[in-house]
């Protein structure tokens, strides 16, 4: 490993450290989610609110692209950090270069199998008769950008294991300020509307990917080989179990989309609302709960090559004091989040467009009861990625899949049929409440166990 990189872990202030890789981390992941937010602020405004439920029908599949990146990059950073830790630089390299084969040949697996089922999946995701058509036009225009976008966020990972949060903040960042650029240009000079939104988005996601690949030809900490590339069964069951957590996280995300869909469909149209409204009013409100996880985890992932080089490298005392700053971290956004969305529910909303009185009377409702108990989630979110960090992906998966599955997702279903389509909006907040006590359990578990060191091999 760069002797510089490893003095910097291993003695720099651990806040100083903490603000160098979060901060650009954030920003990354800000700037990820705020694709598709971008893409529903310009289409809300040049299509129409239908064309903003459309983009909450495809949403999903673009998680699920995610869901599988980070499953391979977040890994494969978790265990990169681990093994600089320990001074292993054969199994660095050979595992970054397994993580790139596995995520070209996955994209391109799962672009295809996406075109070969694409009506069954908008079906699934909670289409309507009104909003269908636009789907399908959505939908085909984003599908070859599917490669790229998955490539450029699963190195993202590794880029800022490597020690370079900051290359992977504007890799992330120039792709976005292209869509940015090319979203108005598309949809109100070109004319073309929900096909507008899409080429603008996998333009800047092409660029992403195209950075990610000048930068792992030039990395900082490991040198990549032409055998490298060849997949290594031994590292990819060390390295895979790593990121099952981040990838719950966004197949989570995916299941509740599709349940929320249909469950807010049926309620919705035995409800003075419609089946629309609700709908795409629910899909924004995700996406803005998108933006809060985004900082979330980008100080939890900010903070991983610190845990997983100093817990690899025995530096327990460090890593202790890394949990308390990045806690106290993640309860202000959570805090901060929770007063935006109850006290200004309706301007947020605004931003994706006016729209009738009962549309924002569904909007104000969805933002103070969906996200009513944010500041618990996000204290659960980063004691998942802690978890992983350290090595221990049983314990990351199962807090994930406690309040991903097992809590919001019978709750999604069985709440609405006592209080119709606004029961559905309980299940987060309930779900975070018993989420957050089992992690804080956890991590009180863990803390007293640090000093059981994780070895790399």
């Amino acid at each position: 490993m760069n002797e510089t990189v490893n003095q910097e872990l291993a003695r720099t202030p651990v806040g100083r450290l903490m603000l160098r890789f979060s901060i650009p981390c954030i920003l990354s992941l800000l700037v990820s989610a705020l694709y598709n937010i971008v893409d529903q602020i310009f289409i809300g405004r040049g299509v129409g609110y239908l064309g903003n439920g459309a983009t909450n029908v495809v949403f999903p599949i673009t998680v699920i692209t995610l869901a599988l990146a980070l499953f391979v990059g977040d890994g494969c950073a978790a265990y990169l950090s681990l093994c600089q830790g320990q001074g292993d630089t054969e199994s660095a390299h050979r595992s970054v270069g397994s993580a790139v084969t596995v995520t070209v040949l996955c994209g391109v697996g799962l672009t295809l199998l996406f075109a070969l089922f694409r009506e069954p999946i908008l079906g699934a995701f909670g289409a309507t008769e009104a909003n269908v058509s636009y789907a399908r036009e959505y939908f085909a225009f984003l599908l070859p950008g599917l490669p790229f976008f998955m490539f450029g966020n699963a190195m993202n990972s590794v880029i800022r294991a490597d020690g370079a949060p900051k290359f992977a903040m504007l890799s992330t960042l120039a792709g976005c300020i292209i869509n940015v650029i090319l979203d108005p240009v598309a949809i109100f000079v070109l004319g073309w509307g929900m096909m507008g939104a899409a080429l603008a988005t996998i333009l800047g996601q092409i660029v992403t990917a195209l950075l990610a690949v000048w930068y792992l030809a030039h990395a900082r900490t490991f040198r990549l080989r032409g055998d490298s590339f060849r997949p290594s069964g031994r590292l990819l069951k060390k390295f895979l179990p790593l990121g099952v957590s981040s990838f719950i996280t966004q197949v989570s995300i995916v299941v509740i989309m599709a349940v929320m869909n249909n469950v807010l469909v049926f309620y919705g149209a035995q409800s003075k609302y419609g089946s629309d409204i609700p709908l795409t009013v629910v899909g924004i409100v995700m996406k803005m709960f998108q933006i809060v996880v985004s900082v979330v985890v980008g100080v939890a992932a900010g903070c991983q090559p610190l845990v997983g080089y100093n817990y690899g490298a025995g530096q327990t005392g460090r890593v202790r004091e890394i949990l308390k700053i990045m806690l106290a971290a993640e309860a202000a956004v959570g805090f901060f989040s929770l007063f935006c969305f109850q006290v200004f529910p309706l301007q947020i909303t605004a931003l994706f467009g006016s729209e009738s009185g009962l549309y924002n009377e569904f909007a104000v409702k969805a933002f103070r009861i969906f996200l009513a108990a944010i500041p618990l989630c996000c204290i659960q979110k980063a004691a998942s990625i802690f978890l992983q960090s350290l090595g221990k992906p049983v314990q990351a998966m199962a807090l994930s899949l406690l309040r991903e599955f097992v809590l919001s997702v019978p709750l999604a279903i069985f709440l609405p049929k006592i209080w119709g389509v606004e029961g559905a909006l309980y299940s987060a907040p309930a779900a975070d409440v018993v989420s957050w006590i089992v992690a804080v359990v956890l991590l009180a578990r863990v803390w007293g166990r640090l000093d059981e060191k994780k070895e790399c091999d």
